[in-house]
């Protein structure tokens, strides 16, 4: 829930964003809540708040990580209230693939990666490869895993892996908030999703989604859809 009697000015950023100065309460999903939306709607941010407000470090990682290189978390964390449910999460995670690399280096530095990270440096594995292994070691049961844009560093084939960790890690009572552009994730079965954009945030449905739509008009005709996008006039 936003609390405006804090907010100072709304039209300052990160409350000028549409999404985020039009948003009331908002119910999540006790297994999966995707958000999904445009560049710029403000996913990422709302996504990167909720995980602040829960405890944990701006950059990604656990709660008990202090990993900072540059602060460029907005304020919205400090004016969203989270209501918990009567079930405390034992562990968890904040995801992001934008500050993964800094995440990584300090795993490695406090020497965790061999213990807890599949016995390999993160560092030593490709982008992706790190995110599997980290989703498949790190993540654990009774967990609050909070991903930004997870697909990022994966491959068609690691999203799909990474939805059957998550399903299996749901069966064991995690919960899961991602942001996401994917129209892989978006399909996660029986999630609750947002869509944020200039009109707001909004429940959808996953074949609503912009995600889904335009990935289908290409895919079911990829000619006539260039034609359209490569033809002369305005852009």
């Amino acid at each position: 829930m936003l609390k405006r009697d804090g907010v100072a000015d709304l039209d300052e950023y990160p409350f000028s964003i549409p999404a985020i100065r039009t948003m009331s309460e908002l119910v999540l999903h006790p297994q999966v809540t995707l958000f999904a939306g445009e560049n710029g709607s403000g996913k990422s941010t709302l996504v990167e708040a909720i995980a602040i407000a829960a405890g944990f470090n701006p950059e990604g990682g656990s709660r008990h990580m202090t990993v900072s290189t540059r602060a460029s978390h907005s304020s919205l964390h400090r004016h969203l209230r989270l209501v918990r449910g009567p079930r405390r999460p034992r562990t968890g995670y904040f995801l992001r693939a934008e500050s993964f690399f800094n995440v990584a280096t300090y795993v490695e530095s406090i020497g965790d990666a061999r213990e807890s990270h599949g016995g390999r440096s993160l560092h030593d594995q490709s982008h992706g490869e790190s995110f599997i292994s980290l989703i498949k070691h790190r993540f654990g049961p009774m967990g609050l895993y909070i991903l930004d844009e997870p697909e990022a560093a994966l491959s068609v084939r690691g999203q799909f892996a990474l939805m059957r960790r998550m399903h299996d890690l749901v069966a064991e009572g995690s919960q899961f908030i991602v942001s996401t552009h994917s129209p892989i994730l978006l399909g996660y079965p029986d999630a609750t999703v947002y869509v944020l954009s200039v009109d707001g945030i909004a429940e959808s449905r996953h074949a609503e989604t912009e995600a889904v739509v335009l990935t289908r008009a290409f895919l079911d005709a990829p000619d006539v859809f260039l034609h359209h996008l490569f033809a002369d006039g305005d852009r």
